[in-house]
């Protein structure tokens, strides 16, 4: 089981990044995906869950600000994130939501002026 994130970037207040994850290894239709990030010196926590039949959820910090979706046929789940605020700079990873997975390398957003 692998994943590979990319997109991030540095962006200005108020910008807009929009993250891939390819994952592999295993029937990507079948399970939920979650976003996660880490900000330097925090826990790593979840921003965003699509189930399998495509039902999401957001914590309230996130909430009408990020997107997430997948497409099963390209085993890819994205993520976008529009009015982003220095508070959400971090590391961001993808991973099958409730599963013992191995983080990919993630992939950086800075947003900062």
């Amino acid at each position: 089981v692998q994943f590979v994130e990319s997109g991030g970037g540095l962006v200005q207040p108020g910008g807009s990044l929009r993250l891939s994850c390819v994952a592999s290894g295993f029937t990507f239709s079948n399970y939920a995906m979650s976003w996660y990030r880490q900000a330097p010196g925090k826990e790593r926590e979840s921003v965003a869950y699509i189930s399998s039949t495509g039902n999401t959820n957001y914590p309230d910090s996130v909430k009408g600000r990020f997107t997430i979706s997948r497409d099963n046929a390209k085993y890819t789940v994205y993520l976008q994130m529009i009015s982003l605020k220095p508070d959400d700079t971090g590391v961001y990873y993808c991973k099958r939501s409730l599963r013992a997975d191995s983080w990919g390398q993630g992939t950086q957003v800075t947003v900062s002026s």
